[in-house]
């Protein structure tokens, strides 16, 4: 056994080391008739016991990885372009086929790409069959290495979505100088959006990359632990901890994110009363929402929901959810949605109470440091944890008081390129950045965790040296029972068209304003939400009349070659 052990791994590590070995561990195998796909096409081939997707773009044929590297999605079932963009059908990951590089966030990592080729009728590809195994989907970025040791680099102040994708995408695109990463978290960047959607408490579990592997790999230096007090941006200078250290920057991205809201009521601040946005938020929820535990949350808004369907099986005493609204999620969905969802919740067990004013929360009579009551139109519904999901703040009182002008709401104006007017070589990106839309022009701050890694990847490209101004339409997704799709910005929409079943959570939502399509939300119908994002991307969305009268957003050919063609003329 011992044996056989030291050989397998002393021919891997050849392999590793010598081109030729790997040359011979690749294969070439007929993978499909060449008049079986057709421009336009995608199809997941058998690759001996792996798989293979196959995409053509005119005569040209391109085979890559076949699953999404975000979690695994078929990417078969996503949407493809006639640019040469795969998208996938569950949350909006993007791919270029005929690199397999990443064009767009949530995916961590690029697709394996396979050198295709046609003779005898026949689509041949050539591959090694390891990279064709689901357990093999991604290949490791290609990334530039530090090499100027001259100047401070890029510095960034945060530790989310935004400042992972900037990250990879600065050394992807070629940057070579230092870069720093200043996060008040003790973990490395993670996916925030397991913790509300499945409450994973563990960060190695959910982190993009490991502390080697960012110093290592991505010749990035983290100091975890640390918070951004000021920013002497005459001196280029980030001061940490009240002046106790400081960092200087050639650039600086400012990516820190939000700071969730607590209530101004009577008992805000006890101690089994609970935000969650990072970590040690998950733990303590996690360990109070256990099975007889009564929860009341305060609040209905995406992250609320998720955390109520999250636990809603661990058999609590109860779940009451308190809103400001007629049903959830209302400003965003509508009230047909919501009031869909809300049932949904509410076969599952969840009491509403919506439309209603917050009184305060008491404490135990045993024990005045924890809550034991929320008082709601004089009914006190008891409670042994309370979240408060009021929404986040922009994480910016450091900016303030560093000089810098502030929006109403605390976010920070940028422009196209995500750059910070009056401040050189300063950018904003994330929850705290006022960007402009892509169509109208008007400034807009979105929290949504796929946005802030987009504009990581954005800022990151810009930064290296190639002007990237940020023009992806917003895409998101939630765990409400099924998984709901959202794509554009429906907000002042005046107008809702639903197509398909309210009842069975089964639906196309098309969210309207001035007659025209702004937004689509889908439940069980991947891949529209995908192909949707695209159609508004590339101005091609069906007329309201056209979806009235029946026409499929899947029927859009911006798939094949002769129709960019069309597009473009």
């Amino acid at each position: 056994m011992r044996l056989s052990f030291l050989i397998h791994t002393n021919i891997h590590r050849a392999v590793l080391r010598y081109p030729l070995l790997r040359r011979m561990s690749l294969k070439t195998l007929a993978v499909l008739p060449e008049s079986e796909l057709k421009d336009g096409q995608m199809k997941e081939v058998a690759f001996g016991d792996g798989k293979v997707l196959l995409s053509r773009l005119g005569d040209q044929v391109h085979a890559t990885s076949a699953f999404c590297t975000h979690y695994g999605a078929p990417l078969a079932k996503g949407v493809l372009t006639s640019d040469g963009r795969v998208v996938c059908p569950w949350h909006g990951a993007c791919f270029n086929v005929c690199t397999g590089d990443i064009e767009d966030a949530p995916a961590p990592d690029a697709l394996h790409k396979f050198e295709a080729k046609i003779a005898d009728g026949q689509i041949h590809v050539t591959a090694n069959s390891a990279n064709t195994q689901k357990a093999n989907l991604a290949r490791a970025p290609k990334l530039t290495t530090a090499t100027e040791t001259s100047g401070n680099g890029v510095v960034i102040v945060g530790g989310g979505s935004a400042t992972f994708h900037a990250v990879e995408s600065l050394r992807e695109h070629g940057f070579k100088g230092p870069i720093t990463i200043l996060t008040k978290e003790r973990n490395t960047p993670v996916d925030r959006t397991k913790l509300s959607k499945a409450l994973i408490t563990d960060a190695s579990k959910i982190e993009y990359r490991s502390v080697a592997d960012l110093k290592i790999k991505y010749s990035t230096n983290i100091r975890v632990g640390v918070t951004a007090s000021s920013i002497d941006f005459a001196n280029k200078k980030v001061i940490l901890d009240e002046g106790k250290d400081s960092v200087v920057y050639d650039k600086l991205i400012l990516a820190p994110g939000g700071e969730p809201r607590r209530l101004p009521i009577p008992g805000a601040e006890l101690e089994n009363v609970y935000t969650l946005r990072g970590i040690d938020h998950a733990k303590k929820i996690d360990a109070a929402a256990q099975e007889g535990k009564r929860m009341v949350v305060i609040g209905s808004s995406f992250i609320s929901m998720e955390l109520v369907a999250a636990v809603s099986k661990r058999k609590l005493a109860s779940i009451d959810v308190i809103g400001m609204e007629e049903h959830p999620f209302e400003l965003v969905l509508g009230k047909e949605v919501g009031k869909a969802l809300q049932k949904y919740h509410e076969s599952q067990g969840v009491k509403f109470h919506m439309q209603t004013k917050i009184e305060k929360i008491v404490p135990k009579e045993d024990d005045a440091s924890l809550a034991g009551g929320v008082i709601v139109n004089g009914e006190t519904l008891p409670c042994d944890l309370v979240i408060m999901g009021v929404g986040v703040a922009p994480a910016t009182k450091f900016l303030k008081d560093s000089g810098m002008e502030l929006e109403k709401d605390g976010g920070v104006k940028v422009d196209q390129y995500l750059k910070v007017a009056g401040h050189s070589d300063v950018y904003a990106v994330g929850d705290i950045a006022h960007y402009p839309q892509a169509e109208t022009g008007e400034f807009r701050r979105i929290e949504h965790w796929n946005v802030a890694g987009n504009h990581g990847r954005a800022v990151g490209k810009t930064i290296a040296g190639q002007l990237q101004p940020f023009l992806k339409v917003p895409y998101f997704w939630s765990a409400q029972g099924q998984n709901i799709r959202y794509c554009g910005i429906g907000s002042g929409h005046d107008d809702v068209f639903i197509k398909g079943s309210l009842d069975d959570l089964k639906f196309i939502a098309y969210y309207i304003k001035s007659g025209k399509v702004i937004a689509v939300a889908t439940m069980q119908n991947d891949p529209v939400c995908s192909a949707a994002s695209e159609l508004l991307r590339l101005g091609l969305m069906p007329t309201v009349e056209e979806l009235r009268a029946g026409k499929d957003p899947l029927s859009v050919d911006i798939s094949s070659v002769s129709s960019l063609k069309k597009v473009q003329g």
